[in-house]
Formats: C-alpha cells, structure tokens, sequence
C-alpha cells in the first residue's frame, strides 16, 4: 500500500540523520505526521541506527542495531508513521526488515549485489542512493539486482556526483534518466549540499542550498524528496551543516506541493 500512494502523489522521507535520543526522534516524528496530515501527503520517517561511513573514527556512530531498532519502533508505535532507516551489511537486512517499511542502501555501497538481494529478499521496498561515482542510467543495473531477486518495490535516489577536493555538483538530468526506468524517483536534498571531509574531520555542507535543491529537482520531475531536519542542526551529532532547521520544513515542502 505504502509504494503505491508514493507512486501516486509527492512523498518525503524526513527526519534526523542519526538516532541521538528517543526524545529527539519523538520530536521530530511529530512534527513530520503533522505535514503528512497538513499536505495529504505520504511522509516516511527516516533516521540512522549506524552512521558507519563517518569521516573520522571518532565522530559519533548512533545507538547500534538493537537499541536503534527499539527507538524506531517506539516511533512507528506512538506515531503510527512508516519507517526507514539504511543498512550497511547484508546480515542486517532479514532483522531491520522486521521493524521498517523502507531499506535504504547507502550510496557507496550501491553496487554490492548481496546487500542488494538481501534486502530485496525482505519483502520491503527498497531505496536505492546513487552513488556519487555512478550516472542516473547507470543505476539501471542496481534495481535489476533488486527486482532479479524477486522484489519490484523499488527508489532511486539521486545525491550527486563527487569530483574531488570536498564537493558534490548535481546534475539533474540524473532524475530524468532514471524515471525512464519505471521507477520512483526521490532527490536528496540533504546529501547532495554536502562537502565530504571539508570541515577538518568531518563532512561540511550547506543547508541554504536545500530548498533550492528541492525546487530544481520538481522541474526535472523528481517524484519524492528526502530531508534530514532537527530542531538544532547546529549542534547535531551528524551532518549538522545540512540539516534543514526543523521550523523550517512545512513551508519547504508547502511550494513542493
């Protein structure tokens, strides 16, 4: 039910990048049904058991795999809102797959095939990031695994392209490519303003540039979008710099809608 209402109206995926409390997510969670209620529209929650691709070995990961599923359930619970959250290794997709609705395979790990399979064997559907290395028509391959493994419940993400020194460009025509698939396509308004290693240790970025990300991304025909927000993104545990501010969200996604 959940992947035809996002093949039917504009959806957004919404919520921290990673779980630093239970109150935090409740916070947030909130605030995320109330737009899905306001704009009719579908909202899945998002947020990170795991951040394990950090820039340092020392920045902040997440609660793990068990208490991070326990929090997301109290939020699927109490708000009643779709969950998702992204796995890195395939052992951890039959056991995520019991609590979420959506399986996000990170962008750098796109390509391995038994992540792939295994979370398409999950019966979820499966969100899909482009990897910052890849084209929108290369990503044809990445959902053939998917739906080769017997599940058609297929995203793409699109969170552009990196060609060194601690940026990313977006080239949207990406978006136009990979809807010739059949697919849902969802632009990453939060990963694509990122600068990768460009704050001494840790990603930089921009959240001004959100927003605009978003609109340009509607006029290639994008059919859902994906914003981390907290209520305090500059003094957040990941990605702070760009995270939209959480008073910020329902009048972004009021000129998408």
């Amino acid at each position: 039910m959940l992947f035809e209402q996002i093949r039917q109206k504009p959806f957004f995926i919404l919520g921290p990048c990673v779980m630093e409390s239970q109150e935090l997510l409740y916070t947030v969670a909130e605030k995320v049904a109330e737009v899905g209620q306001k704009f009719n529209v579908p909202v899945i929650f998002k947020s990170s058991f795991d951040k394990a691709n950090r820039t340092s070995i020392h920045s902040y990961r997440g609660p793990g795999l068990e208490k991070g599923l326990e929090m997301l359930n109290n939020v699927k619970e109490r708000f009643g809102l779709p969950i998702l959250t992204d796995i890195h290794e395939s052992h951890q997709a039959a056991v995520v797959g019991e609590v979420v609705d959506v399986l996000q395979i990170p962008a750098f790990l796109c390509r391995q095939t038994d992540l792939l399979v295994a979370a398409a064997q999950t019966g979820k559907i499966v969100n899909v990031k482009k990897a910052q290395f890849l084209s929108g028509a290369d990503m044809f391959y990445p959902a053939q695994k998917v739906i080769e493994a017997g599940n058609n419940q297929v995203i793409l993400t699109e969170r552009g392209n990196m060609y060194g020194y601690n940026n990313l460009a977006v080239d949207f025509r990406n978006i136009y490519d990979m809807k010739a698939f059949g697919h849902p396509v969802c632009m990453d308004c939060t990963h694509s303003v990122q600068r990768p290693g460009g704050a001494g240790g840790k990603t930089g970025g921009d959240r001004t540039f959100v927003p605009m990300m978003a609109l340009a991304s509607k006029a290639f025909g994008a059919d859902g979008y994906f914003m981390e927000v907290h209520p305090d993104p500059d003094n957040a545990l990941s990605d702070g710099p760009n995270m939209l501010k959480l008073h910020d969200l329902e009048k972004v996604i009021a000129t998408l809608v």
